[in-house]
């Protein structure tokens, strides 16, 4: 799909690693299994529940449209198919920073977003993030697996 950014399978490490502190959210902490990357996400967990060991597929996508058309900022589903069709859980938020940690051959990318004050924070490998860009406006999607 061309409009999917960044996609792989993550593995809950860990729920509110630095403690509770919302009641209907929880930070998720995640390892990716084939790409190795690190994630961070904020999840609103009194719709969608997550717990340590599970299985999630997460997508990044700059558009739900099927076709690649690009996002308007405006979206009515209207009885078409979209790609939140193939998921469970869909956030559209900004990416805010892009950023680099360490040095040398162990440089990773990180990239920071927000989805309405639910934050997400992605580590690992530039390459695999080489497709996200500051201020860009992306969808979330998870779907377990």
């Amino acid at each position: 799909m061309e409009n999917t950014l960044f996609a792989d399978i993550f593995k809950v490490i860990q729920l509110d690693p630095d403690g509770k502190k919302f009641d209907k959210a929880s930070r998720v902490e995640a390892q990716s299994e084939q790409l190795d990357m690190y994630m961070q996400l904020d999840v609103n967990t009194d719709i969608y529940p997550m717990h340590a060991g599970e299985k999630f597929a997460m997508s990044l996508a700059s558009t739900l449209d099927l076709d690649g058309t690009p996002d308007t900022g405006y979206y009515t589903q209207a009885g078409r198919k979209s790609l939140a069709d193939k998921f469970e859980y869909v956030m559209h938020g900004k990416i805010y920073k892009i950023s680099e940690a360490g040095s040398g051959p162990n440089v990773k990318g990180v990239i920071y977003a927000s989805y309405g004050g639910l934050l997400m924070m992605l580590s690992g490998d530039p390459a695999n993030t080489a497709k996200l860009d500051l201020d860009q406006r992306v969808f979330l999607l998870i779907r377990k697996v």
